[in-house]
């Protein structure tokens, strides 16, 4: 699954507008930054997590999350998805070796809140789920991932590991001027709900679900 990469050649460079200190019982208790940007290209209000890396694992390229916002599974825990569990994944493996989650504003692979919650209607009929956003006359998959190099770059984070199982992610910041070292893979979180939605995107969206641990080198 693939998406349109924008020409951000010409746009000003994101800046850092502010940073929060907080301590996060999610990234057992780690100290972490939550950081906001001035000029991402979409406008939208991204924040990332940078967790800062311990000595032991100071030499290694950061260990990146891009995760897409989803109040469904992020803050009520559904299990019709994978996403909570994901973002609970990721914040412990980046407060082990340093990091950041980019957590971006893209609810429902970018159609919004209300718009996914009318395709789990269609989902609950077995239509799967890239479908069902075409059928509400949205893309199967609206996400670009400008504003995350934009914010990375702010960051100072221009050669990271990637953790993910979708290679738009890493083709998209490839793309995009980010040096991709290394691909992690995440796990495969699978419940009675979520099995039809984790075979699409295998089957449909690419991604890799081994489930497998261990870094993949990026040629």
């Amino acid at each position: 699954m693939s998406t349109t990469v924008p020409d951000t050649t010409l746009s000003a460079p994101a800046t850092v507008r502010a940073r929060v200190g907080v301590t996060l019982d999610r990234a057992t208790g780690r100290r972490a930054e939550l950081v906001t940007f001035h000029g991402l290209p979409d406008g939208a209000e991204h924040v990332a997590c940078v967790l800062p890396a311990p000595r032991t694992a100071a030499d290694r390229a950061p260990l990146v999350r891009l995760h897409s916002e989803c109040l469904t599974g992020d803050v009520f825990g559904s299990a019709r998805c994978d996403c909570g569990p994901q973002l609970d994944e990721a914040l412990r493996l980046i407060a082990e070796e340093g990091g950041a989650v980019l957590y971006l504003r893209q609810e429902g692979r970018g159609i919004g809140l209300y718009n996914k919650l009318d395709t789990y209607l269609l989902q609950d009929r077995q239509i799967d789920t890239f479908e069902a956003n075409r059928r509400i006359g949205r893309g199967a998959d609206e996400r670009d991932y400008s504003a995350a190099a934009a914010m990375l770059r702010a960051l100072g984070l221009d050669r990271i590991r990637l953790l993910t199982n979708n290679p738009d992610k890493t083709a998209q910041l490839r793309a995009l001027g980010i040096d991709v070292a290394a691909v992690v893979p995440t796990g495969v979180h699978l419940t009675a709900e979520n099995a039809g939605y984790l075979e699409a995107k295998a089957r449909l969206g690419g991604h890799t679900l081994s489930g497998q641990r261990g870094e993949v080198p990026w040629n």
